[in-house]
């Protein structure tokens, strides 16, 4: 029986520090032998958001610990190890440096190949992790900083479709959560407040809704709950906006990914339908039922990462290390921190006022 690849990933794109072990089957099906995520929500909660210097400081204390914990977890040891694979990018630099150093380091060490690895690709492949994929594939990512539907033609070749023009959905959610005075990271929270508001109590924009083919736009429809938000008195209203947020935002996402599937099939004609849906707001268990009624509909099989993978974690930087082992695509170790790295590096740049829709 020939060894197995076994892959150690690393993750410190913004404020989560983590590394995991995974190897495969032999059906050639991932296999996580650790997953450690340490998170620094605590460093971070008096400020309303990540302050990139602390977070940077919080990934040096600990990343040593989370890489030997990683290993310890898996039952491997060091030595058993085949690549290091660390994510370069997107991300905050002074964040990204560290577990880009950390892993180039530990590579030239034990002599093994170093991946540098885009972090949307990890979000990308992330439902490889348990369930079989095959390419081509419709990807609606979206994340703290990532709002974007992508065509995977397979592993490094992706084309845009759709992207935001401004805010990312889930800092909408995350500023929508501190609006209406829920502790850092509020996010998740406005899916709890929702179940117990009205969700036509508001009637909230649609930004870019009937133009625009599939990009999206969250800017127009965060200030609307500012504006809002400064009137509220009751404890029942703030649930009641919560709740008309959630709508509004399905209703967005509806009507793009609708034309996203148009756009999706014009292009590459795939004998199979597959709709992926990833990154951190792929947990909200809302826009997971409705994307899952919407494939139902147009004949689409739709796929989610785990829960417990929809946000950043160093298993979905593994799966991406783990395929480009298999092709012996590895890079040098003067590889770069790319605090911006589009999956698709043809797009047109859409971000601020005066865009052209």
């Amino acid at each position: 029986m020939s060894k197995k690849p076994l892959i150690l990933g690393i993750e410190t794109s913004c404020d989560e520090t983590a590394a995991s072990l995974i190897t495969e089957n032999e059906q050639g099906m991932p296999i996580i032998l650790s997953n450690v995520i340490s998170s620094q929500i605590d460093v971070h909660k008096e400020f309303g958001g990540v302050v990139p210097e602390l977070a940077a400081r919080s990934h040096i204390e600990k990343i040593d610990w989370i890489v030997q914990k990683a290993i310890n977890d898996s039952g491997k040891k060091i030595e058993e190890i085949d690549a290091i694979a660390s994510t370069a990018g997107p991300g905050l630099i002074v964040c990204l440096s560290v577990g880009l150093s950390f892993g180039k380091a530990l590579a030239s060490s034990l002599n093994k190949p170093f991946i540098a690895v885009n972090h949307l690709e990890g979000h990308a492949l992330s439902p490889k992790l348990d369930s079989t994929l095959n390419y081509p594939y419709l990807l609606l990512l979206i994340s703290g900083g990532h709002s974007q539907f992508l065509n995977v033609q397979g592993l490094g070749k992706y084309k845009r479709l759709g992207t935001t023009i401004d805010d990312a959905l889930g800092e909408a959610f995350d500023k929508t959560a501190k609006l209406l005075g829920i502790e850092f990271p509020g996010g998740p929270q406005i899916e709890v407040l929702a179940k117990k508001g009205n969700p036509n109590k508001f009637n909230l924009p649609k930004p870019i809704f009937n133009k625009g083919g599939c990009n999206l736009s969250f800017a127009g429809l965060k200030t609307a709950i500012l504006k809002i938000s400064k009137d509220i008195k009751t404890e029942q209203e703030k649930f009641d906006l919560a709740a008309s947020f959630q709508k509004t935002v399905e209703e967005i996402l509806y009507k793009k990914t609708k034309i996203a599937f148009k756009e999706f099939e014009k292009q590459s004609k795939p004998k199979e339908k597959v709709f992926v849906i990833a990154g951190g707001v792929a947990a909200n268990k809302n826009i997971r039922s409705m994307l899952v009624n919407l494939c139902n509909k147009q004949n689409y099989k739709s796929v989610f990462p785990p829960i417990k993978l929809c946000g950043d974690n160093a298993a979905m930087i593994a799966i991406v290390g783990l395929e480009k082992f298999k092709l012996n695509q590895f890079n040098t170790l003067d590889y770069p921190a790319k605090p911006r790295w589009p999956l698709d590096e043809n797009a047109a740049f859409l971000k601020g006022a005066g865009v052209q829709l």
